[in-house]
């Protein structure tokens, strides 16, 4: 059986009689955190520039863009989206050696496929558990990141998935979307190297609106590649290398997600959380601080903390929500990293500008050892001019699969982001159909979005 042939079984084993209730509350938990994320995401000019071109490129009247009045086609409404959940920084994330994708960004993309077809909130579930399993495994078993590939090269194949679930494709036609997705939508990861600039936060959009365009066009009788991994001059040879997939039909790749708690890049949490302890407990005053150094694991080091191009120069919120320096620097000032630290007038204070050029960030062999076995581990030491030093060590954070966060927890933070917009009714209406969404339609959900 060929990979492709395999995903696309999976995709029709999928049933939320074989999800335990941990399974359908985790995804539950993802729905509404990514909703809270995305409401609280308009008005960012890269959103509203993606806004601009769905209404102009991709008219339609039957998908809701979530926080707006106007309706868009599935392909536009995957897009704005998925734009919405990803832009802040503040969405999910898989934890896994070589790879930390975001599998919320298929979230946006399987619901509005799922309006299309004026789906069941059950089958909701199975789509986006379909595409958090494929993500996952994916980012598990066929890391891309060091041969130069992005990672929504893996979420435009993860989120086909999910939309063929919702749009309940047959074997073949599945196996088409697949090959239509993975051969034509390969992201480089120059995207995320060198200077970032703002497409790094609307590249999944991008991804999203491939996978819908690619199910559609299956659907409708497209034939696609039908050995996309194993075939001559395919994705095994030309991206991944050799890999093997273990899809599991109860969809629990999900439990290995974390949610932040800060506005920052998921490798930078641990440290966040520890130099605001550390920065609260010992009130430091930054004006005192001669350096903050960070020992971090390898992926750290490399993806924030300047292994792939400088990480001193911050200029805009894309470059301070990848640096390592910045966030550390702003954390210990503000003792907060959200959506304040990221405003333009934050970034340029001299406060916040003269003590990033401040920190320093090592990679500790042991700490990437720790981190391949499960944990998130960083320590932090602030040295003050007068030599007096304090170290903070953390092993995960609130929100890390080991220490995840309640119900309680993600509806309070939901509240503080969609808060921005919606009023407390319309919240307290969202939390209620989320938490029982087997009960109602996906129109029942997004009406509630608009």
């Amino acid at each position: 059986m060929t990979t492709t042939e395999e995903l696309a079984k999976f995709v029709q084993e999928v049933s939320t009689e074989e999800f335990s209730e941990d399974t359908q509350e985790e995804l539950k938990k993802r729905v509404l955190d990514s909703v809270g994320i995305g409401i609280n995401a308009l008005g960012a000019e890269p959103v509203e520039v993606v806004h601009q071109t769905v209404q102009r490129a991709n008219p339609g009247d039957y998908c809701t863009l979530w926080g707006r009045s106007e309706s868009s086609s599935p392909v536009g409404a995957a897009m704005h989206n998925t734009a919405l959940t990803r832009y802040l920084d503040f969405m999910d994330s898989f934890l896994a050696p070589g790879e930390t994708p975001h599998p919320s960004d298929n979230i946006g993309t399987v619901v509005a496929a799922a309006e299309a077809v004026d789906a069941s909130g059950e089958e909701l579930l199975e789509g986006i558990g379909v595409a958090y399993e494929v993500q996952g495994e994916f980012a598990w078993n066929v890391p891309v990141r060091d041969k130069g590939w992005d990672h929504v090269t893996h979420t435009v194949i993860s989120a086909a998935c999910g939309v063929a679930k919702v749009l309940d494709l047959d074997v073949e036609t599945t196996r088409d979307a697949i090959g239509i997705a993975g051969t034509a939508h390969n992201a480089l990861r120059v995207t995320r190297t060198g200077g970032i600039n703002e497409w790094k936060g609307i590249a999944s959009a991008n991804a999203a609106r491939n996978a819908v365009y690619a199910a559609l066009l299956a659907s409708d009788g497209m034939e696609g590649p039908k050995n996309l991994f194993e075939g001559q001059k395919g994705w095994k040879q030309t991206i991944s290398g050799e890999f093997e997939v273990d899809l599991d039909p109860g969809c629990t790749r999900v439990h290995d997600v974390m949610t932040k708690r800060y506005v920052a890049e998921t490798y930078a949490q641990s440290a966040v959380e520890g130099i605001i302890e550390l920065a609260e407990q010992e009130d430091l005053d930054g004006s005192d601080v001669e350096l903050i150094d960070l020992e971090t694991f390898a992926g750290a080091k490399l993806i924030i903390g300047g292994g792939e191009g400088d990480r001193h120069t911050v200029e805009t919120k894309a470059q301070a929500d990848h640096s390592l320096p910045y966030m550390l620097a702003a954390a210990l000032l503000d003792r907060e990293m959200g959506n304040a630290q990221y405003e333009p007038e934050r970034i340029t204070r001299d406060d916040v500008q003269y003590l990033l050029r401040h920190v320093t960030v090592e990679e500790e062999e042991a700490f990437t050892e720790r981190f391949e076995a499960g944990e998130m581990p960083a320590r932090v030491t602030v040295e003050l001019e007068d030599g007096t030093t304090h170290v903070v060590e953390k092993d995960a954070f609130q929100g890390h699969p080991t220490n995840s966060m309640n119900w309680d927890q993600i509806e309070t933070k939901f509240h503080d982001t969609a808060g921005i917009r919606l009023d407390e009714d319309r919240r307290d209406k969202i939390v209620a159909t989320v938490r029982d969404l087997e009960s109602h339609t996906v129109n029942d959900f997004v009406t509630l979005l608009a």
